[in-house]
Formats: structure tokens, C-alpha cells, sequence
């Protein structure tokens, strides 16, 4: 790279600046695969001829995915455009056929069913002219429009009304266009109508055909990690000829994709809520030097496996493949460290003995530790919070300063280094580039709890292993708290409906009591009334 290439910080694409009126320079190659329905087919190959951006500079890939008869390439199509067969099913795998074939500096992926307005490969085109590693996202409407015989003069006129791509326009309102700091942006990475630098797909590879839903999803996640900024454009518009199969079974479709992609994107937290389960792409790995003696190894690897973060992966490095055990003197073996690491964890699950520092490019986050350091149980959690949170690609934790140097762990964002490298010149300073493209932090190692203590004797409780213990007991004994408090207020509740209904007895008691006496009263009266009436009738009787 060169002094001229533009530096995006975080995914604030608007520092970029593309003008309206660029010099076409860089060659697009247009990938379509395509299985069946030749008459829609034939509309959106009609409207890569009628583009704006250059013929010369654009070249179109059909990729015939196994159609019932055989596609055709219609007089319409541009100059040029090509059709190839993949006769393997899926539309990962078509895609990864095109890409192939493709020889453009940027590869623009097309659904046959998308219909693209005639400016919208510039569209597209100008923000790749103003920097080499973009993602660029038009803007899909959906029309339930009758399909013409051939392709109108006046798209919007014959396609409207149209629904917008409800999802992916409420996406970018809510998160400011992917400018701020915005957790997913690969989110925006949509095969219908998307845009992609080649030199990107080439650090990133080919869609992955062994997912059965999710492929675009996945993909721009690895375009994430190497680097990428993605970028919604309005003014790429295009029309997708009906709904598509996400519209018709959304449900269904989700329930399938999250149960493949969540192996594969550490960045969707919310389908990894299992404490215990164990992926395929880790949320961050830690690397550990296995050579630095067998207590110190195991004080940091331990303290790293007893943290909160169970997302985790941990690679021990050394020079396992030239181990020879001494079988006669096995105390006296000048390698008994190297023999005592390796077969401590040989068996564990999330370690990993390497003899080269081998992360996998799609971890989101590598913690560098030195040995003999022990974090605490939520020293990573909280590293992770800070470098999410405030969009750090570096957070530096200050371990030890002495008059020999200073003594530091590092929790780096492999995709704020990706994108470093991309725009780094000679013999600059990455961490300084880093700084520039995405921040960099120092942190107090013993604010944030880290401990240069040594490892246990094997059969005793570590120190962090009591403190974790300790907090599982607190939190159990809090669950137990709660629920006898939720009891108490139960019982509390079902006695103030006894006290509710002892009142309300009382006071039918009392209600009986006043109508008892009232009828004592009425019956007394009654008694004396018929008393006096016969006295007197008794008194005005003659006498003989």
C-alpha cells in the first residue's frame, strides 16, 4: 500500500469521500449463478448491459447451477458475458465456480432474480475507487410487478410500487449506516446485490459450502476479520422480481441457519449460551510461550481455563515434536518441563500443544500472555468489555515495570490488525497503525486482576480455583435465598387472603348479629303488641 490509500477508522466510511464524477480504473466482475427461471434470467442480464460503468471494464459470469434444460445466454446479455456449468447443487458452490472464473478487482455478486437500476454498478464502483478493502450494499426493492417480455426503458415506472429491504434499511437507520461502532457490521453482507474488493475475498476464501443456509452471513464475517468496511449505498438500486425465501419462511429459515453458523461466528454471542459447549472458532484464543517451565505454564493456563469466559481457546507453544522421554532418569531429563507441560495437556480439550503460533484468522480476539501471569476469574471478561465497548483493536495490560523493560499481556482484535496491514506502509509500526484504524488502550494489570502467582501443588485448590468455587457457592446460596425469600412472600401473601377472608367473616358475623337482633326486636314488639290487643278486647268484652 501506498501513501494515498485512505485509512477508515472503525467503519466510519464517511471520511472516504468518493467523488461522482471518478475515472473509471478498476475491472468488476459480475458473478450470477443461477438455477432455473430463464425469463428473469434474461431481465437482469438486459440490465447489466444497459450499466453505466464501462463495457470494457466489466465482465459478466453466469453460473448454470444444474438448470432443467440448460441455461441460455440471451441476445440481450452483455457483450462478452460468459456461462459456465456447476453441476454440484448450492448456491455457495456456484458462487465459489464464478469466483474462479473471475479476474476483476472487484467481484460483485448478483441473485439471477435481482434486476440492477443502470447506475448501479458505478454506484458501487466509485467507493471501490476510494479505497481497496470496501463492501459495498445497494439498496433492493421487491416488486410483485408482471415480468415484461423485455426489459422497460423506465425500471422504477414499471417496477413500483415496491417494497425496500425492510431489514437491511432498519439496520442501517438504527446503527447511524455502520459509521459509529457497531458490533456486526458484517451483518450487511447480502449476496443479492454486494460488492466485495477481490483482494478481500482472496484473504478471506471462497463462501463455505458446508453450510446449508448462512453462507453470506458467514462470508462477511471473514471479510470482517481480514479487514473489511462495509458500506451501504442508496443510490445502487436494484429490484428483486418477488419475495425472496427468507420473506416466504422466515422462521424456518433462521431455525436452520443459527444451528450451522453459530459454530463459525463467535460475533453472534446470543447463540452461544451454553456454559459448557465448546466451537468450532472460539471467541478469543490465548497464547501461552510452554517453554517458560512447567509451574509457571500451568499457573497461566489454569487461571485462563477457571475464567468466565468459557469461549475460549488456549495455545501452548514449544518445541513438542522434538520431545524424547527419559525412560531410565526421567528426574534428571533437561527437557522434564517441556515432558511435564505436554503431558498435562495432552488431553484438555481447549489447549492446544503448537510448535508455531498457528490462530486461526477468524478468532475475533488473541490475549498474549506471559507465562507465570494468572489472570483472574474475570479479568478476560472485563478486557473484552473495554476492547467491545470502545472499539479498541489493541488493549495493552501493564503487568510489571522495572529498570529491565516492561512486562505486558496484550488482547489484540485480529480484524483491526487485518485492516492495519492492509493500509500499513514500509516499516511502520503496527500497533501504530492499529492505533489509528480502530485505538489502542493501556490497562493496570492488578486493577484489572492479574496475578504473578505460582501454580499449586497438584491435589490442592489454587487460589483462583477457591475464589471460582467460592462464587459458585455464594451464587447458589443466593438462588437458595431467593427462592426461600419468593416462599416467605407465597406464605405472606396466603396469609393476608386468610387475614382478607377472617375479616370478611367478622363482618357477616357481625351483619347476622345486627339482622338477629333486629328480628328479636321486631319479635318482642310483635309479642307485646299482640299482648296489649287481646288485653283490650279482653276489657271491652260485656259481662254477663
Amino acid at each position: 500500500m501506498n501513501d494515498r490509500v485512505a485509512r477508515v477508522r472503525g467503519n466510519d466510511y464517511r471520511t472516504l469521500r468518493p467523488e461522482p464524477g471518478f475515472t473509471p480504473e478498476l475491472t468488476v466482475s459480475v458473478v450470477v449463478p443461477a438455477y432455473g427461471g430463464q425469463d428473469k434470467l434474461d431481465l437482469v442480464l438486459a440490465a447489466l448491459a444497459r450499466q453505466t460503468y464501462p463495457a470494457e471494464l466489466t465482465e459478466v459470469i453466469v453460473v448454470d447451477n444444474g438448470s432443467e434444460p440448460p441455461l441460455r445466454l440471451p441476445e440481450a446479455a452483455p457483450k462478452g458475458a460468459r456461462l459456465i456449468r456447476c453441476p454440484e447443487p448450492g448456491r455457495a458452490a456456484a458462487r465459489n465456480a464464478g469466483l474462479a472464473e473471475a479476474k476483476g478487482d472487484v467481484i460483485h455478486w448478483l441473485d439471477s432474480d435481482v434486476v440492477l437500476t443502470p447506475g448501479a454498478v458505478e454506484a458501487h464502483m466509485r467507493w471501490h475507487h476510494a479505497a481497496p478493502y470496501l463492501v459495498v450494499t445497494g439498496y433492493i426493492r421487491f416488486t410483485e410487478a408482471e415480468l415484461p417480455a423485455e426489459l422497460p426503458a423506465d425500471l422504477e415506472a414499471h417496477f413500483e410500487p415496491a417494497e425496500p429491504h425492510t431489514w437491511i434499511v432498519d439496520l442501517v437507520e438504527r446503527t447511524g449506516g455502520f459509521t459509529g461502532n457497531p458490533q456486526r457490521p458484517f451483518s450487511l453482507h447480502v449476496g443479492g446485490a454486494t460488492s466485495v474488493s477481490a483482494r478481500l475475498v482472496a484473504a478471506a476464501g471462497p463462501m463455505d459450502d458446508d453450510l446449508v443456509l448462512g453462507q453470506d452471513t458467514e462470508m462477511g464475517y471473514r471479510l470482517g476479520q481480514a479487514g473489511a468496511v462495509f458500506v451501504p449505498e442508496p443510490a445502487a438500486r436494484a429490484y428483486h422480481l418477488g419475495p425472496t425465501m427468507r420473506m416466504r419462511d422466515k422462521p424456518a429459515i433462521d431455525r436452520v441457519s443459527h444451528a450451522l453458523v453459530a459454530d463459525r461466528v463467535p460475533a453472534y454471542r446470543w447463540l452461544r449460551g451454553h456454559p459448557g459447549r465448546q466451537w468450532k472458532v472460539p471467541y478469543v484464543t490465548a497464547v501461552v510461550d510452554g517453554t517458560a517451565g512447567y509451574d509457571e505454564v500451568r499457573a497461566s493456563v489454569d487461571a485462563l481455563l477457571a475464567a468466565t469466559v468459557p469461549d475460549l481457546s488456549v495455545l501452548v507453544t514449544g518445541p513438542w515434536d522434538t520431545l524424547r522421554r527419559e525412560r531410565r532418569a526421567p528426574l534428571l531429563d533437561t527437557a522434564l518441563d517441556l515432558v511435564l507441560v505436554e503431558g498435562h495437556y495432552r488431553y484438555e480439550g481447549r489447549v492446544r500443544l503448537v510448535t508455531a503460533e498457528d490462530v486461526d484468522p477468524a478468532v475475533p480476539y488473541v490475549l498474549r500472555l506471559p507465562s507465570g501471569w494468572a489472570p483472574g476469574e474475570d479479568s478476560l471478561a472485563r478486557l473484552l468489555d473495554l476492547a467491545r465497548d470502545e472499539g479498541l483493536g489493541l488493549v495493552n495490560v501493564l503487568l510489571r515495570e522495572s529498570a529491565e523493560g516492561v512486562v505486558a499481556a496484550r488482547l489484540e482484535r485480529l480484524s483491526a490488525f487485518a485492516r492495519a496491514r492492509l493500509v500499513a506502509r514500509p516499516g511502520e509500526d503496527l500497533d501504530d497503525v492499529v492505533d489509528e484504524v480502530s485505538g489502542v488502550s493501556w490497562v493496570d494489570g492488578e486493577t484489572y486482576g492479574f496475578t504473578a502467582e505460582a501454580a499449586p501443588p497438584l491435589g490442592r485448590r489454587s487460589a483462583y480455583r477457591a475464589r471460582a468455587e467460592a462464587q459458585a457457592e455464594a451464587a447458589r446460596l443466593a438462588k437458595e435465598n431467593e427462592r426461600l425469600r419468593a416462599q416467605v412472600s407465597k406464605w405472606k401473601e396466603e396469609a393476608g387472603r386468610w387475614r382478607k377472608s377472617a375479616v370478611e367473616l367478622r363482618r357477616e358475623v357481625g351483619t347476622l348479629r345486627r339482622e338477629l337482633a333486629a328480628a328479636k326486636r321486631a319479635a318482642q314488639q310483635s309479642l307485646r303488641t299482640a299482648v296489649s290487643t287481646t288485653m283490650r278486647r279482653a276489657l271491652r268484652r260485656p259481662r254477663d
